[in-house]
């Protein structure tokens, strides 16, 4: 019996291991699939999202996002453009949150 709950417990631990892993990586699809057009270099113009883009933004595990961002993907993906996408699809990012190693700058009034 406690060979069988030993074995039922590690399986679960991969499931839930895997599934939180799989999570990041499909919001990462959906954001390069959806999103990616609106958030690239240049920084302009500033192009208002698709709805779909715009629904992965406000299903996205943003934090699980911003640690998988390097210095590779800032040289790719405008982190202004992203900002700027977040709070258009109504999920800004508070002044002062690091997503890779870009911080958010405080709002100008």
């Amino acid at each position: 019996m406690a060979k069988i709950l030993l074995g039922f417990i590690i399986v679960l631990a991969v499931v839930v291991v895997g599934t939180m892993a799989e999570g990041c990586d499909k919001d990462r699809e959906d954001m390069i699939r959806e999103c990616k057009k609106y958030e690239m270099f240049p920084a302009t113009p500033k192009i208002d999202p698709s709805p779909a883009c715009c629904a992965v933004w406000q299903r996205a595990d943003i934090p699980c996002l911003c640690k998988r961002v390097t210095k590779e993907v800032e040289k790719e993906w405008c982190m202004e453009k992203v900002i700027y996408v977040a709070k258009y699809c109504g999920k800004p990012f508070n002044p002062g949150y690091k997503c890779g190693s870009y911080t958010v700058p405080p709002v100008m009034q």
